[in-house]
């Protein structure tokens, strides 16, 4: 996904896949479509910027998913954004 180096340890991926389950149905529906897609795909980066993601509440996480709001702050890396347009097309 970014070049860098996949991310071969399932036990990481896997707590990430759980971790990734949601209050809301909507963003359970998108990370699931996500990990069916691009989960052998991911490289430390991307699962370091998806952890960032997943730290935020459900109704922000949402915004962001959605595209009502755009990345800020610590979430506003390149990393993070490549991730979150990811996100945004599956």
């Amino acid at each position: 996904m970014d070049g860098s180096p996949h991310q071969s340890d399932p036990l990481r991926r896997a707590r990430l896949r759980w971790r990734a389950r949601r209050g809301l149905l909507e963003n359970d529906l998108i990370f699931e479509r996500f990990f069916s897609r691009y989960e052998h795909d991911l490289s430390d980066v991307d699962v370091g910027a998806l952890t960032r993601l997943l730290e935020l509440s459900d109704n922000d996480l949402m915004d962001l998913l959605l595209s009502r709001k755009e990345p800020e702050g610590d979430l506003a890396d390149p990393d993070t954004k490549r991730v979150l347009e990811l996100l945004r097309t599956v």
